[in-house]
């Protein structure tokens, strides 16, 4: 069976699985160049449908992420979950279109009420049933009139779809599986209980309830974009004492197993209220740490009660929130867990991953998808690039490879132990928000300094060091209690500490708590990648590199050849690796070279 996915309100993509296995899975952001494009995905249908090789005919179903959201066809940047408004206020954005988007601004204002008048989140949810119509309606249109599309179309629930791309990447057989975020379908979390594939409903939390909304809305206050840059607040959080947690607990806590609300307040009427309540002389550094310490702690004891519940030890995460890195840190360590995966594309991005993977749930469609219970083993499912397409781009600009005398892997390799950066971009695509070495920028990670200036050439503002790609054979040497959570590593969604040997001779990549993001690579999943890190180390003594992702700030990781070059260019970035070719950057160097001194103590031996 073959089906697509698609998703549409928030980084919008759509994804080809056929009998369990994704085939294909681009996000619109991709083609668009547009960072979290909202709107119909309409190129990305076009794209996996290219790259999976699917004549719609070939479609047994089109399965769409959420039930109940409102419609927006034309693809619009996303800024954010607030807007500044005119007087310095601020003005609700979230899918601000018409009726439906007129009744979403207005929650705020009537959140305080939800106790004294219980049909009140009843009556917003019927307000927006009309709107929730017309969108499956345009949906199912567009598809029958743009595509030709003819066979079944179904909507899954935003939250179950978190659940499904979970459970059917993560290899378990048995597994309590989790999904927590802003908020989608009137959800925002979702427990169940997953046993050999049957799925075993436990638990949800409204979205007034949100627990990540919360996050946003700190993420706001500290000047970021909510729903954009929650990852800024991650990093900034390890620079501040989490003086507020008390202040916290009064707007959103867990209880007996749940997520309150006990603030009783959501989206401007929340930020109002939180900064109101702010001591004055708070700083944005308490306040991250704050609320990162408390994130932590609510998801710890929501998980934990869970798996208590359902006697399951192998967890499985999807939603926004588990795109925090140190939260997955945390919950793998709970004594009462025994592995974690987090699902690579955890956003809202992996909607359609998960809508097509819903298929595979008997009572989804009228005959289940066959599944073959395998682990994700790699997310590179976009478009690779062709020798063709690279010349083009490379003579548009006027650049000329080198010329070779070894494998480009050396090549680089070579050129990292020097203290230059490399921009490489070979083989297939990345889904998700990872760069996992396809399209990456590559650095040596003993320079405690790369953040400052490789920041700065990039023009992004982040609090959180590089994250280290290191060989899976040293993932011991370098990180503490990695047990449990190998597989979810190799896709860069969790944090480790690291080792005082990690600290002592890769400070470039270690935070000031002492941990670090890992990107665990094996041989057989990403041979080249793979070679350049062990060419590295059997040069340095280091069995790990500097990997971030290749794109300029604000714009999405690079596509196309042009879109390499470009940013390459752009970046000031040392030598681009593109597909079989090297290039050297045509300008002066922007930073000291800093040639790594050579450990001397080999401490693998690798076949």
């Amino acid at each position: 069976m073959r089906v697509l996915g698609i998703t549409g309100e928030g980084d919008s993509g759509a994804a080809v699985v056929e009998d369990g296995r994704i085939l294909a899975a681009v996000n619109e952001e991709r083609l668009a160049r547009l960072k979290l494009v909202v709107g119909f995905p309409r190129a990305a249908i076009r794209e996996v449908l290219d790259l999976s090789e699917t004549d719609v005919e070939q479609l047994d179903a089109v399965l769409v992420a959420a039930t109940s959201a409102i419609f927006v066809d034309e693809l619009e940047p996303f800024d954010g979950l607030f807007v500044r408004a005119a007087n310095n206020g601020r003005q609700f954005r979230r899918s601000a279109h018409g009726f439906g988007g007129m009744i979403k601004r207005s929650a705020g204002r009537f959140s305080r009420y939800r106790k004294q008048i219980p049909f009140l989140e009843r009556g917003y949810y019927a307000a927006l049933s009309y709107s929730f119509w017309q969108r499956r309606k345009a949906i199912r249109r567009i598809l029958r009139e743009e595509f030709a599309i003819r066979c079944p179309i179904q909507f899954v629930d935003h939250h179950f779809a978190h659940l499904t791309s979970a459970y059917f990447t993560s290899g378990f057989r048995d597994a309590l599986v989790v999904s927590i975020d802003g908020g989608g379908d009137s959800r925002s979390s979702l427990v169940y209980a997953v046993r050999n594939g049957r799925f075993q409903y436990l638990h949800d939390v409204s979205a007034y309830n949100s627990l990540g909304n919360y996050y946003a809305y700190i993420t706001h206050i500290c000047g970021y974009k909510a729903h954009k840059h929650e990852g800024k607040i991650t990093g900034l959080a390890a620079h501040g004492e989490p003086k507020y947690v008390p202040l916290l607990q009064q707007f959103i806590d867990e209880v007996d197993g749940t997520l309150i609300n006990h603030g009783q307040v959501v989206f401007d009427q929340a930020l109002q209220e939180l900064e109101r309540r702010l001591p004055r002389g708070w700083t944005h550094e308490d306040l991250a740490a704050s609320i990162q310490q408390h994130f932590e702690e609510v998801v710890r004891r929501y998980i934990s009660h869970w798996v208590q519940q359902s006697g399951l030890h192998d967890v499985a995460l999807a939603g926004g929130v588990f795109a925090n890195v140190r939260v997955n840190e945390e919950v793998l360590h709970l004594p009462e867990v025994k592995r974690i995966f987090v699902h690579p594309g955890m956003s809202d991005g992996g909607l359609a991953v998960g809508a097509a993977l819903a298929a595979c749930v008997p009572g989804v469609l009228e005959q289940a998808m066959t599944n073959t219970g395998q682990a994700l083993s790699d997310v590179y499912l976009g478009r690779g690039l062709t020798r063709e397409n690279i010349r083009t781009a490379l003579q548009q600009y006027g650049l000329e490879p080198k010329s070779l005398a070894r494998p480009i892997e050396d090549e680089i390799a070579e050129l990292l132990a020097r203290g230059y950066v490399v921009a490489r971009a070979a083989g297939r695509m990345e889904y998700g928000p990872r760069a996992l070495g396809n399209r990456s920028i590559l650095y040596q990670p003993g320079d405690a300094s790369v953040n400052d200036w490789l920041n700065k050439n990039l023009r992004r503002t982040e609090f959180m060091p590089f994250a280290p790609s290191v060989l899976y054979e040293a993932r011991e040497i370098c990180f503490e209690e990695v047990c449990g959570g190998e597989h979810t590593a190799e896709f860069m969604t969790t944090t480790f500490h690291c080792t005082p040997w990690m600290q002592a001779h890769m400070p470039g990549v270690v935070h000031l708590d002492a941990t670090a993001r890992p990107h665990l690579v094996r041989r057989d999943r990403n041979p080249s990648f793979y070679r350049i890190i062990e060419a590295f180390y059997e040069r340095t003594g280091l069995p790990a590199i500097i990997n971030t992702s290749f794109n300029m700030h604000e714009e999405p990781i690079v596509n196309s050849a042009e879109d390499c070059v470009r940013a390459f260019l752009s970046g000031n970035l040392d030598y681009l690796a593109i597909g079989p070719y090297l290039v050297k950057h045509p300008g002066e160097l922007t930073h000291e070279l800093t040639p790594v001194r050579d450990t001397a103590d080999r401490l693998l031996e690798l076949a």
